[in-house]
C-alpha cells in the first residue's frame, strides 16, 4: 500500500510539473529586466563559446610586452616573427645566437621578434616574470594576453598581424617563422630583392594548392561540413614559414570579421586571402622551403634553402654553420 501511495505522489507531482511547464508564459520570462550590473561588470563584453572548432577572436586581446625598438626606432626591410612556445628559452637564445643574429643582409636591416601569449600551468607567474626578465635583457618578445598553447594558433597569428599593421607599415616584408626552423636569411633577402618578387599582395612559402578539408573525426584537423562545406581549402603557404608583403596584414584583418577563425592558423590565412582576391606565390624553386626534409641536409641543399624544417637545437646550430662556410654551394 505505501509502495502504491508513493507512486501515486510521484505520478501527481510529474503532472503538475508538465502543466505548469506547458501553460508557462515564458515570453514574460525573457522579458524579465536582469538583475543591474555593478559598472565593471557592465563593462566587460559577453562573448559567445567559439565552439570546438573555431577560435575566442576577435576579443579585446591586448599588448602587454612591447618595447622592442623594432618598427618603433628602427625601420627594417624584413621582420621575422618568430612563433615560439613561452617556455622555450632555449629555442630563442639559439635562434639569437644563430640566424636572429644576422642584422644587415645584402644592405637590408633585418629584425628578429618572438611572438608570445600568456603561459599555462601551475608555474604560470614564475614564467611569466622570467620572460619579463629576459624581455628586459634583449627587448624582442611581443606578447599578448591570450592564452598560449597549439589550439590558439590562429589568435597567436591574428595578434601578430595586428601588431604589424599598427607598427610596421613602413617596413617591406614579413616572415613568420616557427621556432624549430633553420632560416637561410640571405637567401629570403635575395628573393626579396629580386626585381620579379611583387611589392604588394605578395605571399609566399610551401604552398598548398589542394588541400583537403579532413571529414575524420579521429584526426586532429577534423572539420565538419556545416564549419567547412568545401571539399578543400583555398591555396595557402604551410604555417612553418611564409613571406608577406607589409600591406597584407591589414587587408587581412579588414575581412578577418567576415570569416569565422578556424583554429588551422595556415588555412584560415587562405580563406582571407581568398576573400581579397589574392592567391599566394610559389617560391621560384621547390627547394627554397622544405617541410619534411631527409637529413643530414646536403652543403647544395643548405645553398638553396630558405627555410626547413629541423629536428633539434645542435642539428639547426650545426646546418647555421654549415650554411655560412664557403664550400656551401653545389
Amino acid at each position: 500500500m505505501e509502495t502504491r501511495r508513493t507512486f501515486i505522489s510521484i505520478c501527481t507531482v510529474v503532472a503538475v510539473t508538465i502543466f505548469i511547464y506547458l501553460n508557462w508564459d515564458w515570453k514574460s520570462v525573457g522579458s524579465l529586466t536582469p538583475a543591474p550590473l555593478s559598472s565593471s561588470a557592465a563593462a566587460e563584453p559577453q562573448w559567445e563559446d567559439p565552439g570546438p572548432y573555431h577560435l575566442a577572436y576577435p576579443r579585446n586581446y591586448q599588448f602587454i610586452m612591447d618595447d622592442t625598438p623594432t618598427c618603433h626606432t628602427k625601420t627594417p626591410f624584413l621582420v621575422l616573427m618568430v612563433h615560439v612556445a613561452t617556455g622555450d628559452l632555449a629555442a630563442r637564445d639559439t635562434i639569437r645566437k644563430t640566424w636572429g643574429s644576422d642584422k644587415l643582409v645584402l644592405g637590408q636591416l633585418v629584425e628578429t621578434l618572438f611572438v608570445l601569449g600568456l603561459p599555462g600551468g601551475a608555474d604560470a607567474e614564475q614564467q611569466q616574470e622570467k620572460l619579463k626578465q629576459e624581455n628586459l635583457q634583449h627587448h624582442d618578445l611581443i606578447q599578448s594576453n591570450f592564452q598560449d598553447s597549439y589550439r590558439n594558433l590562429t589568435i597567436k597569428t591574428m595578434v601578430m598581424l595586428e601588431w604589424l599593421a599598427a607598427h610596421c607599415v613602413k617596413a617591406s616584408y614579413v616572415m613568420k617563422i616557427d621556432s624549430d626552423m633553420l632560416l637561410h636569411v640571405h637567401n629570403v633577402v635575395k628573393l626579396l630583392l629580386d626585381p620579379r618578387t611583387a611589392k604588394h599582395n605578395y605571399m609566399t612559402g610551401l604552398v598548398w594548392w589542394h588541400s583537403p578539408v579532413l571529414r575524420n573525426p579521429f584526426n586532429k584537423f577534423y572539420m565538419p561540413r556545416n564549419v567547412i562545406a568545401e571539399p578543400e581549402y583555398p591555396p595557402y603557404p604551410l604555417g612553418m614559414a611564409y613571406v608577406m608583403s607589409l600591406d597584407l596584414p591589414a587587408k587581412i584583418l579588414a575581412v578577418s570579421p567576415q570569416i569565422k577563425p578556424i583554429f588551422i592558423e595556415d588555412a584560415y590565412l587562405g580563406m582571407c586571402l581568398k576573400r581579397l582576391g589574392i592567391s599566394p606565390t610559389d617560391p621560384p624553386e621547390q627547394t627554397m622551403f622544405i617541410v619534411d626534409p631527409e637529413h643530414p641536409l646536403s652543403s647544395c641543399s643548405l645553398s638553396k634553402v630558405i627555410a626547413v624544417t629541423t629536428t633539434s637545437i645542435p642539428q639547426m646550430t650545426s646546418y647555421w654553420q654549415r650554411s655560412r662556410q664557403p664550400d656551401a654551394k653545389c
